[in-house]
């Protein structure tokens, strides 16, 4: 049977906005995590079959097939191609689905897959110059007016699941908290390659407390959601090598894990961020696992709601969630955090002896992908 194996996964530290990364270009963020994931497996470039990232507001200088362009600024070969996908928040998540399945195909061996965002340098929302629903007539129809947005679902989640702003405070504050304990333990060394002088991630907050998030206004009139239960606007790479069984022999590689399953589903679209509760179940149901059988899960923290309430739906213990922190305190670089999110998971899973771990995230659209991988 044709597996497909990470083989390695590396990242950037995570930067706020303004922060570190803030003036470095994407194609060289992109460039700066293939070079590198090239140089620890000791991989011919001429290998790789093809290069597939994430990215969200594809314009300014996220804009031309980044993949391709961050492959090039990396000083690599011309003949290897690249692509870039767009899947919103999960699109670098979604870049390694399809490296996946190339493997899995047979029509490919190597594939890098990764996914890069520099929200300092492009805006988040950059690439919607104008309201891409209201236009549309079978939208209208189907949807009617109602305001799409990410802070409005957050606040509906919240409401729906009957999750409080004082519960969610106390779960983003652990996030901090396990994010700061992460950074100190060294827990992220094996991961993450400094940027020049940028060496760890710049989002945990320290001397945040539940006094301080409870003097904040919430971000929309009457709702509960405030700027400390939403994921950071940051800065940052990911990249991973995906090989294919017989690509590992050849090449002599040490993979690290398999990927055991990748699926994706959708959900209401005015939610928008409620889809992992449904992904989850029919990703757990076609590889025929549960939940007790998975040792650590990253669900992406794009705000305290979505996790709280995935958490409600699935019994999840929380304390296999997220053991590093979330997006709350390490922040959520669009195109790449899928991508930051699997790497994480599998250096955490070498790290503790752990054999099953999920990876899962809300995306715009109502949609949701759900990875699983076991160590190898």
């Amino acid at each position: 049977m044709t597996e497909a194996y990470i083989v390695d996964a590396v990242r950037t530290p995570v930067t706020r906005r303004g922060g570190g990364l803030a003036a470095a270009h994407p194609a060289d963020l992109g460039a700066h995590v293939i070079k590198a994931l090239l140089t620890r497996t000791n991989t011919d470039p001429l290998a790789v079959d093809d290069v597939v990232f994430g990215c969200v507001d594809t314009v300014g200088p996220q804009a031309g097939d980044i993949a391709r362009t961050a492959w090039l600024a990396a000083g690599l070969p011309e003949a290897v191609p690249g692509v870039t996908v767009d899947r919103q928040c999960g699109s670098s998540q979604q870049a390694v689905h399809f490296a996946a399945q190339a493997v899995l195909s047979g029509t490919a061996g190597l594939v890098v897959a990764g996914g890069v965002q520099n929200m300092s340098m492009v805006p988040i929302g950059s690439a919607m110059t104008t309201d891409p629903f209201s236009g549309s007539i079978g939208w209208r129809e189907r949807y009617g007016a109602e305001e799409i947005s990410q802070f409005r679902a957050a606040d509906l989640i919240a409401e729906k699941w009957g999750i409080g702003r004082a519960e969610m405070e106390r779960y983003a504050l652990a996030s901090h908290q396990r994010a700061a304990r992460a950074i100190d333990d060294g827990a992220f060394s094996a991961e993450i390659v400094p940027y020049n002088d940028v060496q760890q991630d710049e989002g945990p907050r320290r001397d945040t407390t539940l006094e301080k998030m409870a003097t904040l206004t919430p971000l929309r009139e009457g709702g509960r959601i405030t700027a400390a239960l939403a994921s950071q606007i940051s800065d940052g790479a990911a990249a991973l090598l995906i090989a294919s069984g017989r690509a590992v022999r050849e090449y002599g590689l040490r993979p690290m894990a398999r990927i055991c399953h990748l699926s994706a589903r959708g959900d209401d679209p005015v939610l928008m961020l409620t889809a992992p509760i449904p992904a989850t179940a029919y990703a757990l149901g076609k590889a025929g696992m549960t939940l007790a059988g998975i040792d650590l899960i990253e669900i992406n923290e794009a705000f305290a709601s979505v996790v709280l309430a995935w958490q409600r739906e699935t019994g999840a213990d929380l304390a296999r969630v997220n053991v590093t922190g979330g997006a709350i305190a390490l922040g959520h670089p669009l195109g790449a955090t899928g991508a930051r999110l699997l790497t994480t998971l599998v250096h955490v899973l070498a790290r503790t002896g752990g054999r099953y771990g999920l990876v899962t995230m809300c995306e715009g659209g109502g949609q949701a992908n759900v990875t699983i991988i076991e160590r190898v």
